[in-house]
């Protein structure tokens, strides 16, 4: 199928906050190079964009190749990638500097992957509001605390004083939430953000996000193997398979939109209390799915 996307309703009247066409990402390996991302092309404005499939169908690395964020073993080719009418191939290692964190914001699945483990969690807070000059010098403290507390955090002061080993998965995750919104990204990406947290605080931090990109205007990527978790907190999903976007779906009423037969293979292979203790379906895989 062709998997270049249309523009949403959301859009209509403004131009692409994202731009992505036939990008290609390959891996240098002993056994030679393999193919990751395979002519992968969309469009999203100031809206919320779910990318879902399963481990290895290159829905991460699409989207760390924006940020320049891939190993030295990769290759990255497209026709076109910009990001608000700024061209990203390219571009320079201070210019991604400058457009991470400043521009694009991310949340990892595992928080204390970004957080200084000697620091504060109020001192990197404050470090980000310094560095993207988002808070004067007399109000860095204040600011920080304001940004715990927009996380719905109790005792945001208590809070900032303690270290990332100090707190729970569920409050990291929400302070690293908080440290990527400090530099007022245009758009946050929240890869895997919830899965290492359990099912009732999955739920609240994608509220959370849900929130807090509504109120500040932002695009939002949310990545994610679950479909039923992310669909109701998208516009839009977007299905790939092996590097591949297969199908896009409106958000609402995605299991009656859902024509390929991978998107309905993957829901159809959730579990349902009405089959309790049945064996799953197996996902029965088209090797045309490739072509």
């Amino acid at each position: 199928m062709n998997t270049a996307t249309t523009a949403t309703a959301s859009q209509a009247g403004e131009s692409p906050l994202l731009e992505i066409d036939n990008l290609r990402i390959a891996f240098a390996t002993p056994q030679g190079r393999t193919q990751a991302v395979r002519g992968v092309r969309l469009r999203m404005g100031r809206e919320r964009l779910a990318v879902v499939g399963e481990s290895g169908s290159g829905k991460s690395i699409t989207f760390l190749a924006l940020l320049g964020l891939l190993p030295d073993s990769a290759t990255v080719s497209a026709d076109r990638m910009r990001f608000d009418g700024q061209d990203l191939l390219g571009l320079g290692a201070h210019a991604q500097r400058a457009l991470r964190g400043r521009r694009i914001g991310i949340v990892v699945q595992d928080p204390r992957q970004g957080f200084d483990p000697q620091m504060s969690i109020g001192q990197q807070l404050a470090e980000m509001l310094r560095l993207h000059g988002k808070a004067p010098r007399q109000g860095v403290h204040r600011r920080v605390r304001e940004l715990l507390a927009d996380m719905h955090i109790r005792e945001p002061g208590r809070v900032a004083d303690l270290y990332p080993h100090q707190v729970s998965g569920g409050m990291a995750q929400r302070a690293m939430l908080a440290m990527m919104l400090s530099a007022e990204p245009d758009l946050l990406i929240a890869d895997e953000a919830t899965s290492a947290l359990d099912a009732v605080a999955r739920h609240h931090m994608l509220a959370l996000i849900d929130e807090q990109v509504r109120l500040r205007g932002m695009g939002l990527i949310l990545i994610s193997h679950d479909l039923d978790l992310v669909a109701g907190h998208a516009d839009r999903v977007i299905v790939m398979y092996a590097g591949r976007v297969l199908e896009e779906l409106p958000a609402a009423g995605m299991a009656l939109a859902a024509t390929h037969p991978y998107t309905r293979g993957l829901m159809a292979c959730r579990p349902a209390l009405q089959r309790l203790g049945a064996a799953l379906p197996v996902l029965d895989r088209d090797p045309a799915w490739l072509h």
